[in-house]
């Protein structure tokens, strides 16, 4: 997704029990890949599935929004439809 060679993140430090760290050492060494590569892709991953439900809510309050008011209906209806006039 990104140029890891472009973006320095600053370290961040976490806890994990014992058996938390040891099974993601395990999946880490099955993919070899080093533990701390496997938790970024991790949070990375994460990060993009909080990010697409945000826009999910955000789009649900919109149509709640266009459904509700009839400025927003005609808005949504004149901007939002493909017209073939004037090309």
């Amino acid at each position: 997704m990104y140029d890891e060679a472009l973006i320095m993140a600053a370290p961040i430090s976490i806890r994990l029990d014992d058996t938390v760290r040891e099974s993601l050492e395990i999946e880490a060494k099955a993919r070899n890949i080093g533990l701390s590569t496997l938790l970024r892709q991790i949070a990375d991953h994460a990060a993009r599935q909080v990010q697409r439900r945000r826009i999910r809510e955000q789009n649900e309050a919109v149509a709640r929004h266009v459904a509700t008011s009839p400025e927003a209906w005609d808005f949504a209806e004149f901007w939002g439809t493909p017209r073939q006039e004037g090309l």
